[in-house]
C-alpha cells in the first residue's frame, strides 16, 4: 500500500477490523476517535483519498455510509484483503478509478422497510410482509457484513440515542430468532404484544431489555415473554437529524 499515508493505512485497517468485528462500518467520528483525529474534515479527507484509490465506496448521506472494495483492496493488501471479506462474496461489477486502475464496484442490497419500531416506550408497530411493503431503500452490498434475510424498520423515540440511535432513523436488521448478549435486538414483548428496539441480556430466567438512555429503566421480563425477530446490523441515519 506504498501509495497510502501512514494515517490512511490506519484509517483503513481500523475500517476492515470494525467490519470485521462488527458486521457494519464505522461512523467518521470513530474512525476519528480511532486514529486520534479530531477534526472530521481530516477524516474526511483521508477517506477521500482511499475513495480516489477504489479501496472504499461512500455515501456521504447515510451516518456508516463506508463500503471496502474488495478486489482493490486485495490487489493493495492481500492480508487485509482476506480479513475483510472472511463472510463476504467478492463483487462481479468493475469500473476504473480515477488514476486508470480497476477496482470492484458493490452491488446494491434492496432491503424492505417493514414499519415503526420503538426506542423508547414499548408500541404497537405496524408491520408488513416483505411483498406487501411499499418502501425500499438500497445499500451497497460490502456496507453490511451480515449474510440472511435482512429488513428494516423506522425508530421512533429516544432511548437509544447513546447508541447513535436517533428517532426518525431507519435500523436494518437480519432476521433471526436469537442473539447475542450485548446484541441489539428488536424484541416482541408477549402480553404486552409491543415491540421494542433494545440491548439484549439474559439473567437466570428473566430477559433484561436495556436501553442505551439513562432516562428510560430497563424491560425486565420472563424469558419466555420475550421473542427476538432480529438482530441490528446497520444504521441509516435520518436526513433530518
Amino acid at each position: 500500500m506504498s501509495n497510502l499515508s501512514e494515517r490512511q493505512r490506519k484509517i483503513l485497517q481500523f475500517i476492515v477490523g470494525f467490519v470485521s468485528d462488527n458486521e457494519f462500518p464505522p461512523t467518521i467520528r470513530e474512525i476519528g476517535e480511532q486514529v486520534g483525529i479530531s477534526s472530521t474534515s481530516v477524516v474526511n479527507y483521508n477517506l477521500a483519498k482511499l475513495e480516489e484509490l477504489g479501496l472504499i465506496s461512500r455515501r456521504k448521506e447515510v451516518s456508516r455510509g463506508l463500503s471496502l472494495n474488495w478486489d482493490r483492496l486485495q490487489e493493495l493488501s492481500p492480508v487485509l484483503a482476506m480479513q475483510a471479506t472472511q463472510s463476504a462474496p467478492p463483487m462481479p461489477a468493475h469500473k476504473s478509478s480515477s488514476n486508470g486502475s480497476a477496482y470492484s464496484m458493490p452491488s446494491m442490497l434492496r432491503v424492505p422497510v417493514l414499519g415503526a419500531i420503538a426506542a423508547g416506550q414499548p408500541i404497537m408497530v405496524e408491520a408488513r410482509a416483505p411483498e406487501n411493503t411499499d418502501e425500499w431503500f438500497e445499500l451497497p452490498d460490502g456496507m453490511i457484513k451480515a449474510r440472511g434475510p435482512l429488513f428494516a424498520l423506522r425508530v421512533k423515540g429516544d432511548s437509544m440515542i447513546d447508541a447513535s440511535v436517533l428517532n426518525g432513523d431507519v435500523v436494518v436488521l437480519r432476521q433471526q430468532e436469537t442473539a447475542n448478549d450485548g446484541d441489539m435486538v428488536a424484541a416482541w414483548i408477549e402480553g404486552d404484544e409491543e415491540t421494542t428496539l433494545k440491548y439484549l441480556y439474559r439473567e437466570g430466567r428473566n430477559v433484561r431489555l436495556q436501553p442505551a438512555n439513562p432516562a428510560y429503566a430497563p424491560i425486565i421480563r420472563p424469558a419466555n415473554k420475550v421473542r427476538i425477530n432480529g438482530r441490528v446490523v446497520y444504521i441509516m441515519r435520518s436526513l433530518d437529524n
